[in-house]
């Protein structure tokens, strides 16, 4: 053999070696693509499923190391645990698998609630759903597979085309008559979660049996059409339609009519400083300043674009407080600002600092600020209707937050209710009110949310913060701050002591202990602790909203709506201290909130501040024990 034929047949095995590498390495590929031996047979379907449906390459890699790497641990819970329709929709982490958020979950489940929707609204395809997105990873490519999905079912679609606050989609269900809204948002979660929140065609967040019955329909649909990926069809479709301009205008002129005072607002000293941590509200905030005569703000450079990374602070939820805070307050000390007023990143809720004498920043409670609006909607209202009686004008709150609108209620002569907590309770009982002929003039929970009048039925920002930047403009004028008129509200109706705040949770066969004890204290159902502190302060209610137990009511049985996939029992006791603890419906959490009420001749507030702390801690550490070595505490 010569040396040109032995050249030519080395290069033949090289070539043949490199082809049956090739095909080895597309056998393992696909032996791992088509059956993963986990040695959980279930399991293995699910993977292959999920696999087999999903079209995002970067999270098919990720499977595909867990799967080699053994971690089954961590594939039973991507896949045999599905994210359930919840808190109106869904929330949670992105990545693969369908316990995360991720574009096959987000094709079921657009699937589902397409088909719902068929077949529940008659006239579903012509009034359409409108549909926005935040400035978070995957918010737009979650937007844009959910009009897809809708635009192949011949269902009309208004698709922002840009970021937009949550409140545009309530108000935008209203205002086009849709069939239901669909926003793409994690609010104020941790950057790498994401969510898909759901409103109805009243304008409303969804409730049973919606939720329960969307969650039957993602089920029934869960394999993939083809046109449900088809996002480029979208905007060539004649279904499609951009709201942005028309809701802009529409939006900041409903606002711009409810503006008391607005030479007021042009002329006010005040420097008012703005975050939108990060989120979408820069824009929007700056329209509405612009609706209400003030100047402009001074804006927080740093956060004022949408950045999903959230690069200046540990979490996007001014609910924080400070530590969430510190940047707008050391923007506003630079600019002689007195007022700070802040967004999360979807601009659903609402918070605000004040420069007090002392040069020391006052950052109020969601409880104070639902006070300060709550005073300023009924301010308005009696101004615009002076000649009206107040029989059919109502406020409303959540069960856990500050009985402060009660108070001023009973006093004024206006009504007042509590729901739920959460703004689809509030918001659907507006509709309700509403259809009665009443007026709903506001609406807050304590976790800064607001709703100033009823033309968005559900939490504001936006328009929350252009209210809140007018009542400090009117007390201006009068030479009080915001702080001076809380105290004064206090003095008037009575000072209201809250002391709110939570425990984190990973584990929900903890949080299911601490509860499932709490209601068996003495070894038997229903018998909850009746005291603390070996009797020094006495039980004298209880009602637990998770099994419909209320020792206060006809038969033991409570009043409000229960909720069996929810945790929430509240204490009452003979000092008048109201107590709940409860989980939340959106993050690993048991939350706390407490109030004491004192009545408006009572002056030793620091006492009662004493007394409540010395309740809440003594509650903390007797209810949760001995489980409290597995929660981490609030990070301030």
């Amino acid at each position: 053999m010569t040396y040109t034929d032995n050249r030519l047949f080395c290069i033949g095995i090289y070539i043949w070696i490199y082809i049956w590498i090739y095909i080895g390495i597309y056998i393992f590929n696909m032996a791992v693509k088509i059956s993963v031996n986990t040695g959980n047979i279930e399991l293995d379907n699910k993977i292959n499923e999920w696999l087999q449906w999903n079209k995002d390459a970067v999270a098919e890699h990720e499977i595909q190391e867990l799967i080699l790497n053994n971690d089954n641990k961590v594939l039973f819970n991507l896949f045999l645990k599905r994210l359930e329709f919840g808190t109106a929709g869904l929330r949670g982490c992105m990545g693969p698998g369908y316990s995360q958020m991720n574009d096959l979950v987000i094709v079921q489940t657009g699937q589902g609630l397409s088909m719902y929707l068929l077949d529940s609204i008659v006239d579903v395809t012509e009034k359409g759903v409108i549909i926005g997105y935040d400035g978070r990873h995957c918010s737009k490519r979650f937007a844009e597979l959910t009009a897809a999905i809708f635009v192949a079912r011949n269902i009309k679609v208004y698709l922002f085309s840009k970021v937009v606050p949550t409140p545009f989609i309530p108000y935008g269900v209203l205002k086009y008559k849709c069939a239901a809204g669909i926003m793409i948002t994690a609010s104020h979660n941790p950057k790498n979660d994401n969510g898909y929140k759901v409103y109805w065609e009243n304008g409303a967040q969804i409730i049973s049996p919606h939720d329960k019955e969307i969650q039957k329909y993602i089920l029934k649909n869960l394999e993939p059409m083809e046109s449900s990926w088809e996002v480029t069809k979208v905007h060539r479709s004649s279904l499609y339609r951009d709201p942005w301009d028309d809701v802009m205008q529409s939006y900041f002129n409903d606002l711009k009519e409810t503006v008391l005072y607005p030479e007021v607002n042009k002329n006010t000293i005040l420097k008012f400083t703005y975050t939108p941590m990060h989120g979408v509200g820069y824009q929007y905030m700056t329209a509405a300043f612009n609706a209400a005569n003030f100047k402009p703000f001074i804006v927080v450079e740093e956060q004022k674009l949408p950045d999903p990374e959230f690069p200046t602070v540990k979490f996007p939820n001014p609910e924080e407080g400070k530590s969430a805070l510190d940047l707008s307050i050391q923007v506003a000390d630079k600019n002689s600002s007195s007022v700070i007023l802040a967004n999360d990143p979807d601009a659903d809720r609402l918070a605000c600092a004040t420069k007090m004498k002392n040069d020391e920043w006052y950052i109020f409670s969601g409880n104070e600020l639902g006070a300060l609006l709550g005073w300023w909607m009924m301010h308005k209202y009696q101004v615009q209707h002076p000649d009206t009686d107040f029989s059919n004008v109502y406020m409303l709150a959540s069960t856990v937050s500050s009985k402060i609108l009660a108070s001023m209620a009973k006093h004024d002569g206006f009504n007042f209710e509590e729901t739920l907590t959460g703004f689809k309770w509030m918001g659907n009982r507006t509709v309700e009110l509403e259809k009665m002929g009443k007026v709903v003039l506001f609406a807050y929970e304590e976790a800064i949310g607001f709703m100033c009048g009823s033309k968005v039925r559900d939490k504001d920002g936006i328009s929350a913060g252009m209210h809140i930047a007018e009542l400090s403009a009117y007390l201006e004028t009068m030479g009080l701050t915001l702080h001076d008129l809380l105290n004064e509200i206090y003095t008037q109706y009575g000072h209201h002591i809250s002391k709110n705040s939570y425990w984190i949770c990973h584990e929900p066969s903890v949080i299911k202990k601490i509860f499932e004890r709490l209601r068996t204290y003495s070894g038997k159902p229903n018998t909850y602790p009746t005291n603390i502190l070996n009797g020094k302060y006495i039980i004298i209610g209880v009602r637990d909203l998770t099994t419909g137990y209320d020792n206060t009511k006809p038969e033991n049985t409570a009043v409000l709506p229960t909720s069996k996939s929810s945790q929430m029992i509240t204490f009452t006791f003979k000092n008048g201290l109201v107590i709940t603890l409860r989980t939340s419906g959106t993050e690993p959490k048991i939350k706390y909130y407490s109030e004491l009420c004192a009545s408006p001749d009572e002056q030793d507030i620091e006492a009662l501040k004493g007394i409540l702390d010395e309740m809440v801690s003594a509650v903390v550490m007797e209810f949760l024990q001995p489980e409290i070595n597995c929660l981490l505490p609030r990070i301030s």
